[in-house]
């Protein structure tokens, strides 16, 4: 064999298509097509920290946060990258891979923002087949859309606190 010819490059084209699937069936907002890719036991540490473990848990949380009458958001969608090559294991039946995001979601109560976050995955090849076995979906909590809007509104809440109590202040000291 070539020592310049990748030994998992059918593997790894496997799993492009595996990351393009569970980027469309996001898009799409088909959960059947993510968990198509995904193994039975797949476990999944989502972007608010929950744990889904098994497909039907997977399903459970994508109806509670999109779905549900008490859902947090409308939709959602997302543009995957994948980062460095994926590394191989056991004999090159185990891969893990990272990547990153930019996500869009739309929220029931408000209007929509987009989120940069990274994610890692191990895929394992069972009878055959690649299949996602674990899942992880991470974004920066100390910077990042959601936390500039928090420090933009506290400084106008700020403001107007300082404003209103001035204004306060100089009609009290008149009314003496």
């Amino acid at each position: 064999m070539d020592s310049i010819q990748d030994p998992y490059a059918e593997a790894r084209l496997a799993l492009l298509k595996i990351l393009g699937e569970v980027e469309a069936g996001i898009n799409e907002q088909n959960i059947e097509r993510i968990i198509a890719q995904m193994d039975p036991g797949v476990t999944v540490t989502w972007l608010n920290g929950e744990v889904s473990r098994g497909h039907e848990e997977v399903r459970s949380y994508h109806h509670k946060m999109v779905k549900g009458p008490d859902r947090l958001i409308t939709r959602y969608t997302s543009a995957a990258t994948l980062g460095a090559k994926a590394r191989f294991y056991g004999s090159g039946t185990v891969a893990v891979a990272e990547g990153t995001t930019e996500d869009e979601f739309f929220p029931v109560i408000r209007g929509p923002f987009k989120l940069d976050s990274r994610w890692s995955s191990t895929a394992a090849l069972i009878d055959g087949q690649w299949k996602i076995v674990t899942l992880h979906l991470s974004a920066n909590v100390f910077s990042n859309t959601l936390m500039d809007e928090m420090k933009k509104a506290l400084l106008y809440v700020g403001a107007g606190g300082a404003l209103a109590g001035s204004v306060l202040g100089w009609l009290l000291g008149r009314g003496r």
